[in-house]
């Protein structure tokens, strides 16, 4: 299965906060141009629509204008609305280095289009309950960016088959100093999947430009860490529509 990073078109109906507020326009290819419409603005002003499942010795809170994640064992937390594609999310992510006993470089990753073959109910109770290791996700659907793993050593693009199988393809297993983790540095993240498209974008370099000849049409975003400390901030998820053939513009 071939795979490309790019920017994700997102058509989500959310019964709350909708934002009809307009963000540019993004060039899918040289033929493509796409008009992104916000309609989600996370402000962090609390966490109602995020679900945590945290192994012990860590926490996720309101700190810094943000959602803070200081983790221990394993971490992943959930945007509790399913996204359709095509979907463009886009959100910050800092990893801070200050000296705290989680303040490890490494392991800024992300699940997107997430679902669950064998469970009908994503956030019901799952057996084995999914709680933060890492181990329980490989039953999942999913497309997986794990940026600057292995202690900031390698950046790593999956797709999770559900039946515990993630391929890791040498093209998609990159360890050049480009595509690892600055620390306390803001990372832009900008996600993509249009039809077969997937693409994934750090600070408007593209990392991932994947084709998926069997893409994942829906499903759940969730920021996964290990033994980390972050701030994510700025989280927003747009629908996309086509442009004319003839239409040329940068993203934002």
């Amino acid at each position: 299965m071939k795979l490309i990073v790019l920017l994700l078109p997102l058509l989500i109906s959310l019964t709350f906060s909708l934002v009809a507020q307009d963000s540019g326009y993004v060039t899918l290819n040289d033929s493509l141009v796409l008009k992104p419409s916000l309609v989600y603005s996370e402000a962090f002003n609390d966490l109602s629509h995020w679900i945590a499942e945290q192994q012990p010795g860590g926490k996720v809170v309101l700190n810094r204008g943000g959602m803070e994640i200081e983790d221990k064992a394993g971490c992943t937390v959930w945007f509790d609305q399913q996204l359709h594609q095509p979907v463009m999310i886009e959100f910050t992510a800092t990893v801070i280095d200050e000296g705290g006993p989680q303040d490890r470089v490494s392991d800024l990753n992300c699940f997107w289009l997430a679902t669950d073959p064998w469970h009908m109910d994503f956030f019901g109770d799952t057996i084995p309950r999914r709680a933060g290791k890492f181990s329980q996700y490989d039953s999942l659907k999913l497309y997986y960016v794990g940026l600057g793993g292995h202690n900031n050593t390698k950046t790593r693009f999956r797709r999770y088959t559900g039946n515990g199988q993630k391929p890791l393809l040498p093209a998609h297993d990159l360890s050049d100093e480009a595509y690892l983790i600055v620390p306390n540095l803001p990372n832009r993240i900008r996600i993509i999947v249009y039809n077969g498209t997937v693409q994934y974008w750090r600070n408007e370099q593209l990392i991932f430009n994947v084709y998926d000849a069997s893409p994942y049409d829906s499903g759940y975003f969730a920021v996964r860490t290990v033994n980390n400390h972050l701030i994510i901030d700025e989280f927003n998820v747009y629908e996309l529509s086509k442009m004319g053939k003839d239409f040329r513009s940068k993203p934002k």
